[in-house]
């Protein structure tokens, strides 16, 4: 061979971009309403975790994530409701857990750390429908696959932090929650009332476990063992508080005192990030 052609040929590959390989986790969505958009198929699906690409066929779509625990979850809302059609999810492949270490202190919490009740509580709070037998899987799964260290310690340093600002050091809102139910929910108001935690915090676990709900939220997100019917007293905390924050966005002045607001339920949009 020409050795001339041969150096061509190698400065000619040099100048051709490289393409990287990534890998996406697939699952398979059917049963789709004509009426609704790739947009309510995201927004739907981004409860699970981060969407790589939609292939969206119409009746059908093929959903890639970039984890592969956000495939399994995907799964468990098989039978799922949107836009008034159940859908059927499946996948040609089993998608298993990756392993997750904890987190780093200031590093964010990812969709997928979340506990599987979580996420699907979250769904029932912005309006969607799920039966009682997808909730159970959720609760199943959280209980074979246990809570992500990641999460934990997420609760872990907010529970720290805030009963430091309120209690004084080494103590924990937890902690001080303990003793008793009555006097649980007086020390949270008394709490909240000095502090204003629900008023001026932005992440919705540091108001739930600075409330009066502090021992029952925290319990919920930290435990495996619950039932259906808390998984829907949590969507109903989630809800109250996109009510009260779709209130505040939109209100130009405060009401009148005495006064009510009826609000519709905000439905079919991405959950917020932590």
């Amino acid at each position: 061979m020409d050795i001339s052609a041969v150096r061509a040929y190698g400065a000619q590959s040099q100048t051709q971009p490289l393409t990287i390989m990534t890998t996406t986790y697939a699952v398979n969505v059917s049963g789709i309403a004509p009426s609704t958009t790739e947009a309510q198929l995201h927004d739907f699906f981004t409860f699970c975790g981060k969407i790589s690409s939609i292939d969206y066929q119409g009746k059908t779509a093929v959903i890639n994530f970039e984890k592969p625990s956000a495939a399994k979850t995907a799964l468990m809302l098989n039978g799922g409701t949107l836009d008034g059609a159940t859908l059927s999810v499946t996948s040609d492949v089993v998608h298993e857990d990756e392993e997750r270490s904890a987190s780093r202190e200031g590093h964010p919490i990812e969709q997928t750390d979340k506990p599987r009740a979580g996420i699907v509580a979250e769904i029932l709070a912005k309006g969607y429908i799920l039966s009682d037998h997808i909730l159970q899987q959720a609760i199943e799964i959280d209980a074979k696959q246990g809570i992500s260290k990641r999460f934990l310690n997420y609760i872990h340093s907010l529970d720290t932090t805030l009963g430091a600002r309120a209690l004084g050091p080494d103590q924990t809102i937890s902690g001080k929650l303990q003793t008793s139910v009555n006097e649980a929910v007086q020390q949270a108001k008394a709490v909240d009332e000095q502090k204003g935690f629900t008023k001026t915090a932005t992440d919705y676990y540091a108001k739930a476990i600075a409330s009066p709900f502090g021992q029952k939220v925290r319990a919920f997100y930290t435990t495996t063992s619950k039932q259906v019917q808390d998984i829907h007293e949590e969507a109903r905390r989630l809800a109250e508080q996109h009510k009260a924050e779709f209130h505040k966005s939109t209100s130009p002045a405060p009401a009148a005192e005495g006064s009510s607001v009826q609000l519709e339920p905000v439905k079919q949009a991405a959950p917020a990030d932590v």
